[in-house]
């Protein structure tokens, strides 16, 4: 008896990016405003990050809402409805449930169900991530078109008070539609970890701890009860974001623009083949070193959106492109160098055909 043959579906040779979304929260903090919680200055702030300001969702607009909204504008863009898309994907570290994803409930959002959907946790370089997911669910037959949304509201997992990160962070949401090309449009991924520094950038104690000090308070009839027997820090129960500035610094400036490197080669270009450089916008210092050891020429235009967006993590890439497609138009079709890096500590890179 002969064994029966499983059937596949044909591969596609290339995959792109057909359109782009974005969505940023109207309430704009400026420097002044976060110096009322920390010992610092706008001018400190400008010089040791170039950002100005950030936006920051209020308490009404959740990572869903700005993910649907981001969403809704780059299929619109690229003319595909949500019963078309094949699936969805949501990188994110601030959606507040572990349970259900944001992506499945995206998904019904924009009439995408019952398209597969999941949530990418990689943080910064959570987008770099989705996208090499969507390149090969396309190129591999699995689905014809793919959502991919950086989506963040990190205005939920900071401390206002505290100096390492809060300051940095904003938030908002970028999405696009990844379809079938006739041409290369996304080029093979480089991507890994760093686990040996996940502490880098971590929370401030872990959801097992929350529910430790909330049965110790629900049993003690109050939080200030039990607060000696646990850190100062852990008496606030929502865990927060701190980072270990200088290594993470070191490690982007240094590290990074290695993998950048080796993106490019993976795509078989030269620097001087880019029209756009899309990095993560953790830092402008971080930017202008990467660069100088990619020694891009000044015909590359860069992406500067942390001045006013501050550092969004998953959202931060595909917002940057969002902007610097509509301060130039003209780069559409051009070749885009993007790459994320932050905490785990993760990275991705790769060239795309801008949308």
């Amino acid at each position: 008896m002969s064994t029966p043959v499983i059937q596949q579906t044909p591969l596609r040779d290339f995959s792109r990016v057909l359109g782009i979304g974005a969505y940023r929260p109207d309430v704009i903090v400026t420097n002044d405003d976060v110096c009322q919680w920390i010992d610092s200055s706008d001018e400190w702030i400008r010089q040791r990050t170039g950002i100005v300001t950030r936006h920051r969702a209020n308490a009404n607009t959740s990572v869903l809402d700005m993910a649907e909204g981001a969403a809704k504008e780059a299929m619109a863009q690229a003319g595909i409805p949500g019963d078309q898309l094949g699936a969805v994907i949501v990188s994110t570290v601030s959606h507040p449930y572990a349970t259900p994803s944001a992506a499945a409930a995206l998904a019904d959002r924009v009439g995408a169900t019952p398209a597969p959907a999941f949530d990418i946790s990689a943080a910064c370089a959570g987008y770099c991530y989705g996208i090499a997911q969507a390149d090969a669910l396309v190129r591999s037959g699995t689905a014809d078109y793919v959502l991919v949304v950086g989506a963040e509201k990190l205005s939920d997992v900071i401390d206002n008070t505290e100096r390492t990160i809060s300051f940095l962070l904003g938030d908002g949401a970028g999405a696009v539609v990844v379809g079938p090309s006739d041409i290369p449009g996304i080029s093979k991924p480089v991507w890994g970890s760093d686990g040996s520094k996940w502490d880098t950038i971590s929370m401030t104690h872990s959801l097992n701890s929350v529910r430790e000090l909330s049965l110790a308070a629900e049993a003690a009839g109050s939080l200030s009860a039990v607060s000696d027997t646990f850190d100062e820090k852990d008496t606030k129960l929502w865990p927060t974001l701190r980072q270990d500035g200088p290594s993470v610094f070191r490690w982007a400036v240094w590290e990074m623009a290695k993998v950048a490197k080796q993106a490019l080669a993976a795509a078989g270009l030269q620097p001087e083949d880019l029209a756009a450089f899309v990095p993560h916008q953790a830092n402008m210092r971080i930017i202008d070193e990467m660069v100088k050891q990619l020694k891009l020429p000044e015909s590359v235009v860069v992406a500067r959106d942390i001045a006013d967006a501050g550092n969004t993590s998953a959202a931060s890439i595909p917002l940057a492109t969002h902007r610097l497609l509509q301060e130039n138009p003209a780069l559409s079709g051009g070749l885009a160098l993007q790459i994320g890096f932050g905490a785990g500590l993760v990275f991705g890179a790769q060239v795309i055909v801008l949308p």
